[in-house]
């Protein structure tokens, strides 16, 4: 248990749930066991691990890691998630950096003055966990659609050389960006 717990530091210290033990221990196991991931895992934690339902009874894990160590899980991410989902048998895992938003009232301390960063700003985040969700697929257009009632739906457009690893994922990404943003969003692909 404690040699998991190095693979998982929430803020403030809290403790993991089960769940987030699990996903911890699945990391140690990964480093434990694969000769190619080894290296790349021993300095890398994540911050929490949830699990979201998708409908029609199909689940995702979203995995959160710090917003620092994000490049070093992008390096790693193809084969860890390949690596997770087997472990989770058929659950599509998605990891995600842990963002800060700061409010429009957002006051720095005295020392440094100026406005937030545009970084922290809530549509900043919001695309930047887009991003994170679909990668390491690039978006390559957005459009708003505003319809009649008053809904929004964005579509996204990915790059369309993905398409055949990524089409049967589509529905898990738009269903995790619904639940962490609650902005709907389609997925289609640039030919």
């Amino acid at each position: 248990q404690t040699m998991s717990n190095q693979k998982i530091k929430k803020a403030g210290g809290a403790e993991p749930d089960e769940f987030e033990a699990q996903v911890a221990q699945e990391l140690l196991n990964l480093e434990m066991t694969s000769t190619e991931l080894k290296a790349s895992l021993r300095d890398l934690y994540i911050t929490a691990a949830k699990e979201v339902d998708c409908g029609a009874g199909r689940k995702a894990i979203i995995i959160y890691v710090p917003f620092k160590l994000q490049k070093q899980f992008q390096k790693i991410q193809a084969r860890l998630v390949r690596e997770l989902e087997k472990k989770f048998s058929g659950r599509h895992v998605i990891i995600v950096a842990q963002r800060n938003i700061l409010g429009k009232s957002y006051a720095r301390s005295q020392k440094t003055k100026g406005l937030r960063p545009r970084s922290r700003t809530l549509t900043a985040v919001q695309d930047a966990i887009l991003e994170d969700i679909v990668y390491p697929t690039e978006i390559t257009g957005k459009r708003t659609r505003c319809k009649v009632d008053g809904r929004r739906i964005l579509k996204v457009y990915l790059d369309g050389r993905d398409q055949a690893n990524v089409e049967g994922r589509t529905d898990t990404y738009a269903a995790v960006y619904g639940k962490l943003t609650n902005k709907q969003v389609a997925f289609h692909f640039s030919s």
